[in-house]
């Protein structure tokens, strides 16, 4: 290619891993969206007052339960972050009357996943509860010299939840199709697939990866379109 393009072309959105994501905020520091599922290993913070008063900092045990003193055992996992409240007041309410309280939590639990395939460093991580496919991506380094940006799978047992196409978001900002992480979950990166180079007149010259049935028109669109000094009738 740089032969023939008399220059060295990159290959389109691989910068986007090449540097540590030490830039980045913590993924604890974001906040917990309403349909967060409670899972052992997660802090819920209660704070009572009323005829019963009291501020309890619990874990959530491997069994999914929490234990308020004066209540006893909850079981709270799997209950969305939204209906965790109700549920807590529902059941101290089966004991007591005229409280009110507020439920929130605190420090959240880990989780392990793999990823694995023609990743830049494959193996087993220890995330965040709050992170996503993309998250992840970016801890591991992306997909290698030889992964596909195109078609990125996260499975989880034989399912394959979402497939995430890296063009999608650096062309568009299209993260629609990324996901939340679970416990276990995998994600494997294929290896690459066709590839093309666009070099001349146009916005982004670089190599390109193609997915399904690409027309030129397609390509040059990847590329960002012809430039203005382009000359579009050849």
């Amino acid at each position: 290619v740089e032969q023939s393009a008399g220059r060295l072309l990159p290959r389109y959105g691989f910068n986007l891993f090449t540097r540590a994501p030490s830039t980045f905020a913590p993924v604890d520091n974001i906040p917990v969206t309403q349909d967060y599922v409670i899972g052992p290993g997660d802090e819920v913070l209660i704070r009572v007052w009323g005829q019963i008063d009291g501020e309890h900092r619990v874990e959530v045990d491997r069994n999914g339960n929490i234990n308020i003193p004066k209540v006893g055992t909850i079981n709270v996992a799997g209950i969305k972050i939204q209906d965790l409240e109700g549920y807590v007041r529902n059941a101290i309410g089966r004991n007591f009357r005229n409280f009110d309280l507020s439920v929130s939590l605190g420090q959240l639990r880990s989780i392990q996943i793999f990823i694995v395939g023609q990743a830049r460093r494959p193996g087993s991580y220890t995330v965040s509860s709050l992170s996503t496919l993309v998250s992840a991506l970016f801890a591991s380094g992306g997909p290698s010299g030889t992964g596909s940006m195109r078609r990125i799978q996260l499975k989880r047992g034989n399912t394959v939840v979402t497939e995430f196409d890296v063009y999608d978001f650096l062309a568009r900002g299209d993260k629609s199709k990324d996901a939340r992480l679970l416990p276990g979950d995998v994600i494997f990166i294929p290896p690459e697939g066709q590839l093309v180079a666009v070099s001349g007149s146009v916005k982004v010259p670089a190599i390109y990866e193609l997915k399904g049935n690409t027309s030129l028109a397609d390509v040059i669109d990847l590329a960002g379109g012809l430039t203005t000094t382009a000359a579009g009738q050849k």
